[in-house]
Formats: C-alpha cells, structure tokens, sequence
C-alpha cells in the first residue's frame, strides 16, 4: 500500500532521490550549519589578510623608526632639528612662527576637539 500525494508527478524525479536530497542538505550543512562553515571560514580569511597587511605596515614603520633614532643617535645637527620640529623648542634669541598648512590645520583642530 503506498501513499500517492496529489502533486507528485509534477515533482522532477531528480529531487525525488534520496542521495540527492542527502547531498543537498550535506552542502548546506557545510556552507551554513557547521561551526566551521564556509562563510565563517571566508571572514577569518579576509581577516588575516589584514592583520598580514597591518603586520607589513608596522614592520616598515619599526625600520624607519629605527633609521630616525640611529641618526638622532649619531648626529647633533638632527637630534637639534627634530627637537625644533617636534617639541617646538628654540633658542633664547629666537622667536617661533608656525606655518601649517590647510590640511594640518583641520588635523590639528580635529585632534584638539
């Protein structure tokens, strides 16, 4: 005695197997369901490659740190002009006069805001 549902001749025989409906929900387990799934998966990727990109970027900032010290290190002349430059030191005789660009002074006020 088998039961005969009243749309099932309009339903592809494709579907209607059992190793295609097993694979179907296979693929979606493993796209969806899993705790490694793939769009899981895909967000991690995208996010070691920007920490691989962020580690590039701070290696290239630690060697050019580093040839700053060497040369503030070796030079009097450069250790006087970074002083002068960073700090805003200067001399007894001398006045100071800033001069800042459009772009440094919008900077410089959202960085005081």
């Amino acid at each position: 005695m088998k039961i005969k549902f009243r749309y099932a001749d309009k339903i592809p025989a494709f579907l209607r197997n059992k190793f295609f409906l097993t694979l179907i929900i296979f693929i979606l387990w493993i796209v969806l369901l899993d705790a490694n799934n793939l769009l899981e998966r895909y967000s991690q990727v995208l996010e070691l490659r920007k920490l691989r990109q962020d580690r590039e970027y701070y290696l290239n900032k630690i060697e050019e740190d580093r040839k700053k010290l060497n040369e503030l290190r070796t030079d009097d002349e450069n250790l006087e002009k970074f002083a002068r430059e960073q700090y805003l030191m200067k001399r007894k005789d001398e006045d100071l006069y800033i001069i800042l660009t459009p772009q440094e002074d919008r900077q410089n006020r959202r960085e005081n805001d």
